[in-house]
């Protein structure tokens, strides 16, 4: 056997064993080194002091790249340290989800016992956790869906809009007193399974009160609006972390309002669009508080 022959065989025997080295190689994602394991979500809890009813929840941020905090209104993205208020008296579970490398994550909850309500943010909402008949009574209709193709339903503490699409669409609303120059801040929390076109739900806190079969228009303060970008996808959370409709006072997306008069004002929730989610907007623990 010549030099040549002996050289080109150990060329293709060291291509073969590189080759084999190669798919060899485990080559699942899961075990890549990029995704982290035992990701570590716990957090504290301290009240803050000088303040009522308001907490600060830090977390620990060894490997934790961002942090979500439930504080029973739905998960949403917040900081490593964050500051909540509980105005009212209740137990309310707080739920950490760390988010680690490679989107690994991990959840720890803890309890949030309040035993006195903030009497200077009382809830102006009446009805509006949704829990029983009179609750229900305390919401009258727009009447803007003359054939009911539009409605609202209640149930379990919700409120749903349901609309076939086409235009179709319908609100709710109740009085409320409000002091002069007062800023108070309005929230809810909305969801839906399932995404939108040309939609909108929008909050209104006008002095005007509404009329029959006429579409609301005063002060319109937060929404969602799938021209603007929201509600095209599913949601959950606060109307004013996932909502994208400007405040027609602040040009901006903000849940605060305030009133150049002391009186009556009406807080008008109105819903509908082209092509409505199948599944209808929920709307559940509907607040309006002074600041």
């Amino acid at each position: 056997m010549n030099l040549s022959i002996i050289l080109k065989r150990s060329a293709y025997l060291m291509l073969a064993i590189a080759l084999g080295t190669l798919t060899g190689c485990d080559d699942d994602p899961a075990n890549n080194g990029l995704t982290a394991t035992n990701v570590d979500a716990a957090f504290t809890i301290t009240p803050v002091a000088g303040k009522v009813n308001t907490y600060l929840l830090t977390a620990q941020e060894n490997g934790v790249i961002s942090s979500k905090w439930d504080i029973g209104y739905g998960s949403y993205m917040g900081k490593m340290t964050e500051e909540i208020v509980l105005p009212d008296a209740g137990t309310y579970t707080v739920t950490h989800t760390a988010i680690a490398a490679g989107g690994a994550t991990a959840k720890v909850s803890h309890d949030i016992v309040v035993a006195t309500s903030d009497p200077a943010k009382p809830n102006l909402v009446k009805g509006g956790f949704f829990n029983n008949a009179a609750d229900i009574a305390q919401w009258s209709s727009t009447k803007l869906s003359t054939t009911g193709a539009a409605f609202w339903s209640f149930n379990n503490g919700t409120a749903t809009i349901h609309s076939p699409g086409g235009w179709a669409q319908e609100g709710i609303y109740q009085a409320i007193d409000v002091v002069k120059d007062k800023e108070y801040t309005i929230d809810m929390l909305v969801s839906c399974p399932s995404g939108s076109d040309e939609t909108w739900f929008e909050v209104y806190a006008g002095k005007s009160a509404p009329k029959d079969g006429v579409e609301y228009k005063d002060n319109k303060v937060m929404g969602l609006s799938t021209w603007d970008g929201c509600a095209k996808a599913a949601f959950t959370g606060r109307l004013s972390s996932v909502g994208c409709v400007k405040n027609d006072a602040t040009a901006s997306v903000s849940n605060v309002v305030k009133f150049d008069t002391t009186g009556k004002i009406y807080l008008v929730i109105r819903s509908g669009g082209n092509n409505f989610t199948k599944d209808g907007i929920t709307v559940s623990r509907i607040e309006m508080r002074g600041k």
